[in-house]
């Protein structure tokens, strides 16, 4: 039986767009998902994730820019990974099957900085490791990288790592240049200088962590004014 044709109706053609992930994030540049992770959305100053390891290694400049770079391959590979193979892992396992993408890095990871730097690796000591807890890699992993393409789960990775990374340096120099009166081994104040032993300690973490955050409160302060006064 063959289909009449309505007068005045005309059918409209299949839509090729491609369909909606429930809860996916809006559509971004690759710039826009880049910046994400380093400026609004930064995961230490921002979204406070990731405490453990900002407290525990950023006491020397080594320490932090390796743990930032290990986390950022993780976050790299995993995001890739995930993206990658979200259309096949299925909804009652896919936790389980992002921890074990994300061991698989972490486990690279571990490998790749103790066959090169040695002495940084057995500096970190658990930490790197424990990069498989980290609520960080779990969140971008469920939150974005499993409901976007592959580029777009790169990009973030890439920037939420970027801007890890750049936290802890922040935090891990002020430490190292108050507390040991250096900067990646080099001496910068001369033998005069009495280094202020308990920035090398957890309550140094802690209060170079609250001044960063303080400094961070007081440029949106301003940003905020300057927004007023221009409005």
């Amino acid at each position: 039986m063959t289909a009449v044709p309505v007068p005045g109706l005309v059918s409209a053609p299949p839509s090729s767009a491609p369909a909606l992930v429930p809860g996916a994030p809006p559509p971004a540049t690759v710039f826009a998902d880049v910046w994400r992770g380093i400026g609004r959305e930064n995961p230490v100053l921002v979204q406070f994730l990731g405490m453990c390891p900002t407290m525990a290694v950023t006491n020397v400049l080594a320490n932090g820019l390796a743990m930032g770079i290990a986390t950022t391959f993780v976050l790299v590979g995993s995001g890739l990974f995930v993206s990658l193979f979200r259309k096949y892992i299925a909804n009652e396992v896919r936790i389980t099957s992002y921890i074990l993408i994300i061991a698989t890095f972490v486990t690279l990871a571990d490998m790749l900085l103790a066959a090169t730097f040695p002495d940084i690796s057995k500096a970190l000591g658990p930490f790197i490791p424990l990069i498989v807890a980290n609520c960080l890699l779990l969140g971008r992993a469920e939150a974005f990288a499993a409901k976007v393409p592959v580029y777009r789960a790169v990009a973030d990775g890439f920037g939420m790592g970027a801007g890890f990374t750049l936290s802890l340096c922040l935090l891990s120099t002020i430490r190292e240049v108050l507390g040991k009166g250096s900067i990646l081994g080099h001496d910068l104040f001369g033998p005069r200088f009495e280094p202020w032993v308990f920035m090398m300690m957890p309550p140094g973490g802690f209060l170079t962590l609250g001044i960063a955050l303080l400094g961070l409160a007081w440029v949106m302060e301003l940003r905020k004014r300057r927004a007023l006064v221009t409005a």
